[in-house]
């Protein structure tokens, strides 16, 4: 990957310099330059419109110096890799605090500039398939197909589009096909957090599939445990296809249970 590099100095024969020698070093170090900026404002608006993979930063400059600037980039979700440029040794600590990558001091050879950009183009690269890897798993993780289940000392495969229900039992959750029923070690909370768009909450302690419901109906007088009170209620449960089990609703989910059983 070639990394986009953006240039920023407030005088621009420095940055006049810099392009020169970025353009004697192309060979080595293939690079595409997409901005430069005198000054913080404009590198700010500069660098998120062009999304640079490198700054290369001076730290001397008026209003906000480097460092400061620095700071803001490195709270950015895609912040640049930052290599300072400086006449002044003075501030390479300073630098470094803010997570500079490297930091070169006027006048700048050559292969000095080539070989921080290596060493910073490098950095990104890693850095980005790490992001890559993670995002990957974050939407192999959302979109999962099924349910893991250990019984007797092997792992079974239970399709989530075959799941009618799953009930907090315990410290057990208990996954209830057509078929028959599975134990589960994975907490309701995590499981609605991820397929909520699959199951719908009809009480603290049960999910339903969404595409299972095919009605509701009354159950009689009984104490609601989410209630506020302890005064019986009539209450409804929950028909659910190709199963005879009944699971109750609670009041507060009812509402959404309602609207789901009316839109289908």
């Amino acid at each position: 990957m070639i990394p986009k590099l953006f240039i920023i100095d407030d005088e621009a024969p420095a940055r006049a310099r810099m392009k020169t020698l970025l353009s004697d070093i192309t060979a080595e170090c293939p690079h595409q330059l997409v901005g430069e900026a005198d000054n913080a404002q404009a590198a700010l608006d500069g660098i998120a419109a062009a999304r640079p993979d490198i700054v290369l930063l001076d730290v001397q400059m008026p209003g906000m110096t480097g460092i400061e600037l620095a700071g803001h980039l490195a709270r950015q979700p895609h912040a640049p890799a930052v290599v300072f440029v400086s006449a002044y040794d003075t501030y390479a600590l300073q630098a470094f605090e803010v997570h500079a990558l490297d930091y070169l001091l006027k006048p700048v050879r050559a292969e000095r500039l080539a070989a921080a950009i290596h060493r910073a183009s490098a950095l990104t690269q890693v850095q980005t398939q790490r992001q890559a890897l993670a995002a990957a798993a974050v939407e192999m993780q959302a979109k999962r197909q099924n349910f893991s289940v250990q019984e007797r000392g092997r792992v079974l495969l239970v399709p989530v589009a075959e799941v009618m229900y799953l009930k907090a039992e315990a410290k057990y959750v208990t996954l209830r096909t057509v078929a028959r029923e599975y134990l589960i070690e994975e907490s309701l909370s995590s499981i609605e957090e991820e397929l909520g768009g699959v199951f719908l909450r009809v009480h603290r302690n049960a999910l339903v599939a969404r595409n299972a419901i095919v009605g509701v109906e009354r159950g009689g007088q009984c104490v609601d445990a989410e209630a506020e009170h302890e005064k019986p209620q009539e209450s409804w449960q929950v028909i659910l296809r190709n199963v005879e089990e009944r699971l109750p609703i609670s009041r507060r989910q009812w509402a959404a249970v309602k609207s789901l059983v009316k839109s289908a």
